[in-house]
């Protein structure tokens, strides 16, 4: 990584720490930024060069980016060898990203919650009665959360950043 300009590099090492948070695996966001930032599609080998990871993690990160519909293979005219490109547009990458991770956390909990507030119905002591009114809570909560997620995702990209930049001013017009 030394031969990337310094802003670069530390994009990438950053994007990767972001990533471990997040609970993905730092190479697969480091490579993840390598190529967002990478004007042309890249193979395997160059992406292992410029972050100095072996090949085998190269080929798991880009197996794990394609899953997650964010990188894609890209064949160029008159080399055999599969390229990587990842979305181009941020808006719409982070709407992926942010679908996939809906569909492999945010559903499973919630299927749960349905499940533990359909159970808690026969609570019957206060002690029962309190857990059950703190499930429906978390239950309603993640309800309203996915239906103003799906009604959001439904937006044009454009119409939805109108929204997130309306911020202020929706707190302003509720009195907030």
């Amino acid at each position: 990584m030394n031969e990337l300009p310094e802003f670069v590099r530390n994009f990438i090492l950053h994007w990767g720490e972001l990533g471990a948070k997040w609970g993905i695996n730092r190479t697969v966001a480091q490579v993840h930024a390598f190529l967002f930032i990478s004007e042309e599609p890249k193979n395997a080998e160059e992406i292992c060069a410029v972050l100095g990871i072996a090949r085998s993690n190269a080929s798991n990160s880009l197996k794990e980016l394609q899953n997650w519909g964010i990188v894609k293979v890209v064949h160029l005219p008159g080399d055999r060898r599969d390229h990587f490109a990842s979305m181009a547009d941020t808006y719409e990458m982070f709407r992926v990203i942010a679908e996939e991770r809906k569909r492999r956390e945010v559903d499973p909990a919630l299927r749960m919650l349905r499940e533990c507030s359909a159970q808690a119905e026969e609570a019957g002591n206060d002690d029962e009665q309190f857990a059950k009114g703190k499930i429906d809570e978390v239950h309603e909560f993640f309800e309203t959360f996915c239906d103003f997620y799906d009604r959001m995702n439904k937006l044009p990209t454009k119409s939805a950043i109108k929204v997130l930049r309306m911020g202020d001013k929706v707190i302003k017009l509720l009195g907030l």
